[in-house]
């Protein structure tokens, strides 16, 4: 039996991020860029206004006060997106809204709050110094600087940067395209009758949609009757639009378990047993001419949707190109006991928060491999440790955060 860090290890061996493609800045948020990117100019790429107001020459406002306001005429109205026309002398001012550029002889720009706002001639009641509201070109990028490099994230705060660099698209790693597929004879699509002995196809719903929140697109397949040449049928037909296949069901001892048979004469997935619970019957491998990669996790939904996070998610992480796999770990005082089974790493759901400012974890519903309730209402898991039977209430444990991502 393997360990959980010698199942992880095996998966990832291998694994590289796909081939970088060029993408419209319209679809790259969530992926890894694959180039270094350079600013052809400078941000702001001139001077320009932070406020709304008038520009001016600091020194005729030397004696600005509230009881004694300086006239100036105004020369121009200056919106944004507009170029100045008229140079800023003594005794006048320009109209300027913000982020419109300086005009020629304005050192600063009083804020129209400091005026009686004036439209052909404005009254200033307060003194600025030079500079003031100003934002100069240069100030936040200089030219040729590099603003990113090859690995950063993508997301809303980098795309705004890749847009004001005068970016169109850029070159990403891009997502992976996973198809899931589930199988078993007693399921049935969501939202269809049930009849005794059925179940509805709740797997590939999630997983597809955990395979979507970590990054990929997911293709969704199923369920697929218990039956080894449909089973083979439908893995030939999706090869040719998948990354990553993952499979659910049918991977246990049992004497319907078609996957396990299927897969088995293939030679190239492994099936194993991993000390873990939920999750204990694990398969992957590759297969076909591009020997795509495949997971083929437990059929319980729990079971599923544990292994997905702990070595389906990483694969995927990797595959994108990010750096750090995993999600992130801390360590929590559990508020209430629970016991788990020796030699196996348990992965008990919980609900993570925050008392006295430190992480507090505490245990939801039961750990079977079957409570989808309680699955539905955690946001982490409870790692412990397989030589840990008992963990007592009020001790500290590692918990994965499943609300952040890795």
């Amino acid at each position: 039996m393997r360990t959980v860090e010698e199942h992880l290890a095996a998966v990832l061996d291998g694994v590289e991020p796909l081939e970088p493609i060029d993408v419209g800045l319209g679809d790259v948020r969530g992926c890894v860029l694959a180039e270094d990117i350079t600013a052809p100019w400078p941000l702001p790429p001139f001077d320009n206004s932070s406020m709304d107001g008038y520009a001016v020459r600091t020194a005729d406002l030397a004696d600005a006060a509230d009881d004694a306001p300086v006239l100036l005429d105004v020369i121009e109205d200056l919106p944004a997106g507009h170029r100045p026309t008229r140079a800023v002398t003594a005794g006048t001012a320009v109209r300027i809204m913000t982020g419109a550029p300086l005009p020629e002889g304005a050192d600063a720009v009083v804020p129209v709050e400091g005026t009686d706002a004036g439209v052909h001639a404005v009254k200033v009641t307060r003194q600025v110094e030079p500079g003031a509201f100003i934002r100069r070109a240069g100030d936040d990028v200089a030219a040729e600087e590099t603003v990113m490099r090859a690995g950063q994230p993508l997301g809303p705060r980098q795309v705004a940067l890749l847009a004001a660099v005068g970016r169109g698209s850029a070159v990403i790693r891009p997502r992976p395209r996973i198809v899931v597929l589930s199988t078993g004879s007693e399921l049935v699509p969501a939202g269809q009758p049930l009849a005794p002995g059925l179940i509805p196809d709740s797997n590939s719903l999630m997983l597809a949609a955990a395979a979507f929140e970590a990054g990929a697109v997911p293709y969704r397949v199923g369920p697929v009757r218990d039956d080894e040449e449909t089973l083979l049928d439908t893995l030939e037909d999706q090869l040719v639009r998948a990354d990553l296949v993952i499979t659910t069901g049918g991977v246990s001892a049992g004497a319907y378990d078609t996957v396990k048979a299927v897969l088995s004469r293939l030679g190239t997935v492994e099936f194993v047993r991993v000390a873990m619970q939920p999750g204990m019957p694990q398969g992957h491998g590759r297969l076909g001419p591009d020997e795509t990669p495949i997971f083929t996790l437990p059929g319980n939904p729990v079971s599923a949707y544990v292994s997905f996070e702990i070595f389906v998610r990483p694969v995927i992480r990797r595959m994108l190109g990010f750096r750090q796999v995993h999600r992130p770990a801390v360590r929590a005082r559990c508020l209430e006991g629970f016991t788990s089974p020796e030699g196996k790493m348990q992965f008990a759901r919980g609900t993570l928060g925050v008392a006295d400012g430190r992480y507090v974890v505490r245990p939801v519903g039961g750990q079977g491999s079957h409570v989808l309730g309680g699955l539905a209402r955690s946001d982490a898991l409870i790692a412990i440790p397989p030589a840990v039977t008992t963990v007592k209430a009020g001790s500290a444990v590692t918990v994965l955060r499943l609300d952040v991502d890795g």
